[in-house]
């Protein structure tokens, strides 16, 4: 439940339009809802200004959807990383989309998109984290443009894109491999830039450690680097800078 909707039910008490009791029935799950396997966070977009996500990775399908239906009786809309089709099926609630790529899992979001945010990729195997930023800011409320596979194998590929980095307001920059892209990216802009590092290589990418280590020791000052294959997480702080006034 969001601070807006709130506002609403206490103007509709003040202006006699629902009683106290009816308006105790919205209220009464604040601040969490207990499901017993979860607390689910209904108060955390009026103390955090992002809603609770639901990681579905680890959780079976019946506790995912169980959450899910708890927020969305709430609020209409939410959103899952990490999800299967499967939980996509159980869900049942029509306005749910998929996305295949990043595997998350959306109903409704804001629907007024502000700012601009730009999502690039170093390579096409980098697409699935890129995405999940994309959906996550996206939902968020955010106007996201996305390019990808503009890594350093072929530079030249990411000096047509100059227009979009000057007019972003922040950058986030997927590479898996050795990681390059951001500070390449980073000696290009005046914009923040958010790193993530992909899992994405061969033996010595160590799973996503080659790029995470490569992006620390950036020698472009100012880049904030996410955990490894962290699109959500970037698509918060990048929502989150995308909104300061």
């Amino acid at each position: 439940m969001d601070e807006l909707r709130i506002k609403k039910i206490l103007g509709d008490v003040k202006n006699n339009k629902i009683d106290i009791e009816k308006a105790l029935k919205f209220l009464k799950n604040l601040p969490f809802e207990d499901l017993s396997f979860a607390k689910v966070d209904h108060h955390r977009n009026i103390r955090q200004g992002i809603p609770e996500v639901i990681f579905a990775e680890g959780k079976n399908p019946e506790e995912v959807v169980a959450i899910a239906k708890s927020i969305y009786k709430k609020n209409r809309k939410f959103l899952i990383t990490r999800g299967t089709e499967k939980i996509y099926s159980k869900l049942k609630i029509k306005e749910a989309i998929f996305h295949p790529a990043s595997k998350a899992i959306s109903v409704g979001g804001e629907k007024e998109k502000k700012g601009h945010i730009l999502i690039l990729s170093a390579g096409t195997s980098d697409i699935p984290v890129a995405e999940e930023a994309m959906v996550t800011a996206e939902f968020l409320g955010n106007r996201v443009e996305c390019v990808y596979d503009v890594g350093v194998a072929g530079i030249h590929r990411l000096f047509y894109v100059q227009e979009s980095l000057n007019i972003a307001r922040v950058i986030i920059v997927v590479a898996g491999m050795e990681g390059a892209l951001p500070s390449v990216v980073g000696g290009l802009t005046n914009k923040p830039i958010i790193a993530v590092p992909a899992s994405v290589g061969y033996g010595t990418n160590l799973g996503g450690l080659t790029p995470l280590f490569a992006m620390l020791n950036s020698c472009v000052p100012g880049i904030a680097v996410m955990n490894i294959d962290n699109g959500f997480g970037a698509g918060c702080l990048a929502h989150k800078i995308n909104n300061i006034k």
